[in-house]
């Protein structure tokens, strides 16, 4: 009862930081209404994490015990979908159709066959396994971003290029979950945060060690990659 409880209480942590996660692109999408237009925002991320969210709310409501995985990630749906919305709104005619395909590949497409090949041909325990793999699997993938953020941060000697804000939510969200993950016995909650955890935990320390270094010449610049610097991260999901 006593680790019922701890976990439930962790889980609910977990939760409150998740969702300040996916709500953390509001002021670039403020931005995008304002202007009328998503200028050089890539729409991918929103669409990587919609679809993200997406399959943790199926593992959630598959599993037993899965409500806080499945409330936090059916609050993700919305938030990103209403991000998706906004690109296909003042985007520029290619991105808008672009967007729009990916959106009925992967956020409709994809999830309807998992959904239907899961339901029609696995039975319960193997389909829960089938479901957190490819959420696992896809959460692992997305990681190459921050890894690339802290590429850039050695090469440049500029933790710019690696908001603070974001590698401390990074570590914090996989820690909570990879920790809610341990106490539930989930290994496909574990292993994804658990790697979100380690990736924030250096990237924390490249900041640590970057913040008052001097810059390297780079003929990047810093304004873009700051305002798009959310979108290099990862919106963990059933992490959140």
């Amino acid at each position: 009862m006593m680790e019922a409880g701890l976990s439930f209480f962790v889980g609910i942590i977990g939760n409150v930081i998740s969702v300040l996660v996916f709500l953390s692109p509001i002021g670039t999408l403020r931005r995008i209404v304002k202007h009328k237009s998503t200028e050089d925002f890539q729409s991918l991320p929103y669409v990587c994490t919609l679809l993200n969210s997406s399959l943790w709310t199926y593992y959630g409501i598959s599993k037993p015990g899965g409500l806080l995985v499945a409330t936090v990630n059916g609050f993700g749906i919305f938030v990103e979908a209403v991000y998706v919305a906004l690109f296909l709104v003042y985007a520029p005619r290619n991105t808008r159709v672009k967007t729009g395909i990916l959106v009925g590949i992967l956020d409709v497409g994809f999830v309807a066959a998992a959904i239907a090949v899961t339901q029609l041909a696995l039975e319960s325990d193997t389909r829960i396994g089938a479901i957190g793999l490819m959420g696992s699997g896809l959460n692992i993938i997305m990681y190459g971003s921050p890894l690339a953020a802290m590429k850039t941060v050695v090469r440049t000697k500029r933790v710019e290029y690696m908001p603070f804000s974001l590698s401390f939510f990074l570590f914090l969200n996989g820690g909570i979950w990879a920790f809610y993950a341990l106490l539930v016995h989930d290994f496909f909650l574990g292993v994804p945060n658990g790697i979100g955890f380690l990736l924030g935990t250096a990237q924390l320390l490249l900041y640590a060690i970057y913040k008052n270094a001097k810059p390297s010449n780079h003929s990047a610049t810093l304004e873009g990659l700051m305002e798009q610097g959310w979108q290099k991260e990862p919106l963990i999901s059933p992490l959140q």
